[in-house]
């Protein structure tokens, strides 16, 4: 299994030091707090896409090579991640038969092939994003909140097949979001960031179960009351 060891992670603006944490991934681990705690910021340091008006000091050790082809990205948002005038064949990198396998491999058909990006479900749009995103063979995958523009039935889809993907290739994944429910079945680690700095770390199921962080436990009775009022 890959790992990817980061050490020391601080990032700072002209004022402050706005992040400071250290993070060993070596297995599947999700990132979880509200908007603006800095869970972006740390995937833009992975991906090595800060701005220019911020400073970084990174150290990493990993037992891969940290390249794009390395590390694969799924964002957010779906319905702008793909080039809205390009048909979803001409948006892979690779051979046709690896397109195909792909595309099976995210419960996806081949007639998609010859879709605009508009001509698609966001569920499906989301699942051509994931299969884009393996094409490479990355030893990491970095998800960034890739349910947050479905609704709730494409949301719990596209939950199970990470599921499943995560089972079958055995991919390092680095799981971004605010929920922190969503990634129970998931991720085996969890970690609670906070203002930039990391407040809760452990096994999920512990976590989940006996948090011992207050920050953590008003997400989770957040996350909680959201699920409820949405049923």
């Amino acid at each position: 299994m890959s790992y990817l060891n980061i050490k020391k992670l601080h990032i700072f603006d002209k004022q402050s030091k706005i992040l400071d944490l250290s993070l060993n991934i070596n297995t599947s681990t999700a990132l979880i707090g509200q908007s603006g705690s800095g869970k972006s910021l740390t995937l833009k340091s992975i991906l090595s896409l800060l701005p220019s008006n911020l400073d970084l000091t990174y150290e990493v050790e990993s037992n891969f090579e940290r390249s794009k082809k390395n590390i694969g990205f799924v964002p957010q948002n779906p319905f702008t991640s793909l080039s809205p005038m390009t048909k979803i064949k001409q948006q892979f990198f690779c051979e046709e038969n690896k397109i195909k396998n792909l595309l099976k491999l995210v419960g996806l058909d081949t007639w998609v092939l010859d879709r605009f990006p508009s001509q698609l479900s966001g569920g499906q749009l989301q699942r051509v994003v994931i299969a884009v995103s393996l094409s490479s063979n990355p030893k990491l995958l970095l998800l960034d909140e890739p349910t947050t523009a479905l609704d709730q039935t494409n949301k719990q889809t596209i939950l199970e097949l990470l599921e499943h993907l995560q089972d079958k290739l055995d991919i390092l994944i680095l799981f971004v979001t605010h929920d922190i429910h969503s990634i129970k079945n998931i991720c085996k680690q969890l970690v609670i960031i906070n203002n930039g700095k990391i407040v809760e770390m452990g096994k999920t199921e512990q976590i989940l179960n006996s948090p011992q962080h207050m920050y953590t436990k008003e997400l989770l009775n957040s996350t909680f009351e959201n699920k409820r009022f949405r049923e």
